[in-house]
């Protein structure tokens, strides 16, 4: 049935605030039937694909590196610490190059926030690669989100009316905003915990905040987030910092995981810091769907790319 549904074609993948409903159901089908064995698409020329990943990543990195691979595509190297960028090289300026000596399509992590905008919208550009956002910023991160609805839609086969809450360092937090924006659209209804001063207003339009222990009977869904203590500017608050009371007053500490519904599930997007945002005895727990989402991901980066080589009409089908 997943290949019978209209595919999703689209120039460049770097957001997920003007997905569809169909097209994230469309996504989610062609990542599945990609994972249930169905046929991998042949291409009519040998297409290429570069990781540019200016944060360190193992998940993301590896997970776009498999995916590449089971499509075919060839996959040139790109170290940021070995090229241009050292001698102050535009990111801009590093695709183009790409894109002159052949580059098809760039999976790009940065640490600026919406960084694709001013490679998309640069006016008179020669600029001819598809981009994939593999991470920007605090901003966005469709491929982490795209995986967990995959993960999640293996569990509940709908999204109306679940209950998901997204608990940890929100403000930091990139794959909170692509799931909160993804979620809404699916009707699922969702809920924030954590450390209060992390929820700020624009979380309010997509879901309340409650204090963790009133959450946990409730929920069907637990997406826990790391503390990215990288991004915090809070000098003062970062040395206070305690690992363990974080782990007691906000983590999902053996106890708390008792009171979880029976049919619950909980998803993290990585890397876990173990005893702090959730025990390490529970990472592999019956409810943990921690190493689900690793496989997921290769699956739906695989159908990413393939919206992106259809969009841009890249080789055409053999």
């Amino acid at each position: 049935m997943a290949e019978k549904i209209a595919p999703v074609l689209l120039k460049n993948f770097v957001s997920v605030e003007d997905l569809t409903v169909n097209q994230i159901e469309s996504l989610l089908a062609r990542a599945q039937f990609f994972k249930d064995g169905g046929q991998v698409p042949k291409f009519g020329r040998q297409l290429t694909c570069a990781n540019l990943f200016f944060e360190n990543s193992t998940r993301t990195k590896l997970s776009f590196t498999m995916a590449e691979s089971k499509l075919g595509l060839k996959i040139l190297p790109f170290e940021p610490e070995s090229s241009s960028v050292k001698k102050g090289e535009s990111l801009y300026d590093t695709l183009l190059t790409m894109s002159a000596i052949g580059v098809d399509l760039a999976v790009v992590r940065h640490p600026q926030n919406n960084y694709y905008t001013d490679l998309i919208d640069q006016p008179h550009s020669q600029l001819e690669l598809g981009i994939l956002n593999g991470g920007d910023g605090s901003g966005q991160h469709p491929s982490q989100s795209l995986l967990d609805l995959m993960t999640i839609n293996a569990e509940f086969e709908h999204f109306d009316g679940l209950k998901v809450a997204i608990v940890g360092d929100l403000t930091n937090s990139r794959v909170a905003r692509s799931n909160m924006q993804l979620l809404n659209k699916l009707g699922a209804t969702v809920y924030f915990s954590g450390p209060r001063q992390w929820f700020t207003p624009e979380f309010e339009a997509y879901g309340k905040y409650l204090p963790f222990d009133e959450l946990l009977e409730q929920i069907d869904v637990l997406m826990l987030l790391r503390v990215q203590h990288e991004r915090h500017t809070d000098l003062r608050a970062e040395e206070s910092f305690s690992p363990t009371a974080y782990h007691q007053r906000y983590g999902l500490t053996m106890e708390r995981y008792g009171h979880l519904a029976k049919h619950a599930i909980i998803l993290h997007p990585g890397p876990i810091n173990r005893d702090v945002e959730m025990a390490s005895e529970l990472v592999e727990a019956p409810k943990s769907r921690f190493v689900a989402q690793m496989k997921n991901g290769v699956f739906m980066r695989m159908a990413m790319l393939e919206v992106v080589i259809n969009g841009r009409q890249l080789g055409g089908q053999a």
